[in-house]
Order: structure tokens, then sequence, then C-alpha cells
């Protein structure tokens, strides 16, 4: 299946808001670089030219809900719900969830050039 059909079966049926939100997050992602949008079976991933950097793993009645992939835990932070480690990896699961357009705030970009820059 083409990309932009998966993409189109994910966004098909959300709601104005939700799609707005995942429209500033993605280009405020192409402030920072040249990013691909690839869809899954479950979920919509972010990637530079070298892997996966982001994941939205959820777009809710009135959220986007994004996961961070990062080598180490960021626990000082104002803006995640939730960081956790992947078991067996040394990988640690960022999440965050985005109500508004002023959610993606300086921290948030801050952690969005850290992934573009690890990934």
């Amino acid at each position: 299946m083409q990309d932009d059909k998966r993409l189109s079966q994910f966004l098909t049926g959300k709601s104005v808001h939700t799609l707005a939100l995942y429209n500033h997050f993605i280009s405020e992602f192409e402030k920072i670089g040249d990013i691909k949008v690839e869809p899954t079976k479950t979920m919509i991933g972010i990637s530079n030219s070298h892997k996966r950097i982001a994941w939205i793993t959820q777009l809710g009645k009135n959220f986007i809900h994004v996961v961070f992939p990062f080598g180490q835990p960021y626990e000082d932070n104002l803006c995640f719900q939730k960081v956790g480690q992947v078991p067996g990896q040394q990988q640690f699961n960022h999440h965050l969830r985005v109500l508004t357009a002023d959610d993606i705030n300086e921290e948030v970009f801050g952690f969005m050039q850290i992934a573009y820059n690890e990934g």
C-alpha cells in the first residue's frame, strides 16, 4: 500500500483540531531539517535520513500523542508525561501529549532537535 494512502487512513475522520495539531507538529519538525513521514500499520513514524526519530502513536479527538526514542532518559523536563526504558534495550521512550499548538514550545522544540540530531 502506498504511504500516502496509508497516511490518509490515519487522518481520515479526525477532528479539525487534531489535524491542525498534526500539521503543526510536522511543520515544526520540518524547520529542523528534512524529515520523512512513514505510516506503519499502527502508527506514523517520523524519520530523518538515518532512522526513525519520533512516532505519532495516537491521533485522538483533541490531541496527538508522540513518542521520542532517546538513548538516555531526560527526567528533568516539564513536557513529557512519561519516560520509560524499553526492556532489554538502551532506549528510553519519552511520551508527549500535544493538546494545543502552544504545547510545541521551546522545550519540546529542543527535544525535537535532539531527536533529529541523534538520529
